[in-house]
C-alpha cells in the first residue's frame, strides 16, 4: 500500500525503450513524483489502458514497432486519454520533428541529452498548466450544472404560476376546467401550423409557441371579477351584464400585471398572458372589445385564441345553450374569416380541424 504522501506525488509515465534511460528519468523524478515507466509504445499504452492514467507523459519517440508519434496520436483519439499533457523527450533535434510532434498534440518537446532542472522545471510547468485547465473545466461543469437547475426552476415558477391563477378561474365555472385544456391545445396546433408562415415564422419560435401554450389557460382569468349573477346566469345577458361581462378582459390583464408589480419586476413570461387575457375578445375587423382593435394591431397571440376560443364555445355545451357539431361549428368559423378572425389563421384552422376535432375527444 502507498503511503498518503506517495499517493499525494503527481504520477509520471516515462515511456522509452532504452532501460539506461528509464534508470535516469526514474532517478530523476522519484523526489518528487510517483514514477512508472514503460519500455515501449505498446507497453504503455497497456498500462494505461488497465491502471490509473499517469498525470503527464515523458515520451520517446525513436522506438521501434511503435514510435512516439503514434503513441501521441492514439492517446489524443481517446477521450479518456487526450487532456493528458504529453513531453516529447527525443535525440530528433529537427524543427521539423519538434512541428509534428506539436501539432499532434504534444504540450512539449525535450531533446536529449537532457537537462535535469530543464526536465524538472518544464513537467512542474506543465502540471501547473494541467491543474489550472482542470480547474476550469469542473468550474464550467458546476456552472452548466448550475444553470441548468436554475432554469428549471425559473420553469417550475412560471408553471406554478400558471397553474395556481388557472385554478383560481376554474373555481368560479364549472366548466372552465376542459375548456382550458381544449383551447391551450387548440392554439399551440394553431400556432404550429403557422410556424413556418412569412407573417408569423418571426414570432413562432419554440420558446414563443411554448409560453402560448402556458399562458392560453389565463384568457379568461378575469371573469373571476364577475359577480356570479352575472358569470354564472343560465340565459343570455342583458345589454347592462354583457357590459358587465366584457370587463373580464381588462379585469384578467389587470391581475397579471397586478402580480408583477407585488414582484417588482416585469416578468416576460407573463407578457404573453397579459396580450391573450385583455385582447382575445377583439375583432379583425375592429368590431371587438375592450380596445377596438383591428388588423396586426391585435396581439398575434390574442388572435390565436380569438378563433379557438370562440371554436370550443360553439361545440359546447352551457346551460344556456346545446353543443354544435363541429362542421356548422367550422362553417362559423370561415364565414368569420376577415371579419372576425384573421384569414391566414382561419386557413390555418381548415386545414387542422381533423386535430380541433381530436383534441376535443380528448378532453371532453
Amino acid at each position: 500500500m502507498h503511503t498518503t504522501t506517495l499517493l499525494e506525488k503527481p504520477t509520471v509515465l516515462v515511456v522509452d525503450d532504452t532501460p539506461d534511460n528509464l534508470i535516469l528519468m526514474h532517478d530523476l523524478l522519484k523526489d518528487v513524483y510517483r514514477v512508472k515507466a514503460a519500455n515501449s509504445g505498446a507497453s504503455a499504452l497497456e498500462l494505461i489502458r488497465t491502471g490509473a492514467l499517469p498525470d503527464i507523459i515523458l515520451l520517446d519517440i525513436m522506438m521501434p514497432d511503435m514510435d512516439g508519434y503514434e503513441v501521441c496520436r492514439i492517446l489524443q483519439q481517446n477521450p479518456d486519454t487526450r487532456d493528458i499533457p504529453i513531453i516529447f523527450l527525443t535525440a530528433k533535434i529537427g524543427v521539423e520533428d519538434e512541428i509534428r510532434g506539436l501539432e499532434l498534440g504534444a504540450v512539449d518537446y525535450i531533446t536529449k541529452p537532457i537537462s535535469p532542472p530543464i526536465v524538472l522545471l518544464r513537467i512542474k510547468t506543465q502540471l501547473r498548466l494541467k491543474a489550472a485547465a482542470d480547474f476550469l473545466k469542473d468550474k464550467t461543469v458546476y456552472l452548466e450544472q448550475e444553470v441548468a437547475k436554475r432554469t428549471a426552476e425559473v420553469v417550475a415558477i412560471q408553471d406554478v404560476t400558471i397553474m395556481v391563477l388557472t385554478s383560481l378561474a376554474e373555481t368560479r365555472d364549472s366548466d372552465t376546467g376542459s375548456h382550458i385544456r381544449r383551447t391551450q391545445f387548440y392554439v399551440k396546433a394553431l400556432a404550429e401550423k403557422l410556424r413556418f408562415h412569412p407573417r408569423f415564422a418571426g414570432y413562432l419560435s419554440d420558446y414563443n409557441i411554448n409560453m402560448l401554450f402556458k399562458s392560453a389557460p389565463l384568457h379568461d382569468i378575469g371573469k373571476v371579477g364577475i359577480p356570479d349573477n352575472i358569470l354564472l346566469k343560465p340565459g343570455r345577458l342583458t345589454p347592462e351584464e354583457f357590459e358587465i361581462m366584457k370587463t373580464h378582459t381588462t379585469l384578467g390583464r389587470d391581475a397579471i400585471t397586478h402580480a408583477e408589480r407585488a414582484l417588482g419586476i416585469q416578468v416576460e413570461f407573463l407578457t404573453t398572458a397579459k396580450e391573450i387575457a385583455r385582447s382575445h375578445q377583439e375583432k379583425w375587423d375592429g368590431s371587438g372589445y375592450p380596445q377596438g382593435l383591428a388588423g396586426d394591431a391585435i396581439p398575434l397571440a390574442a388572435r390565436l385564441m380569438a378563433l379557438a376560443d370562440v371554436y370550443d364555445a360553439l361545440i359546447s355545451q352551457r346551460v344556456y345553450k346545446e353543443s354544435m357539431p363541429h362542421e356548422q361549428a367550422a362553417r362559423i368559423i370561415q364565414e368569420g374569416k376577415g371579419s372576425h378572425f384573421d384569414p391566414d389563421i382561419v386557413d390555418a384552422f381548415v386545414d387542422i380541424q381533423e386535430e380541433f376535432q381530436a383534441i376535443a375527444r380528448r378532453y371532453p
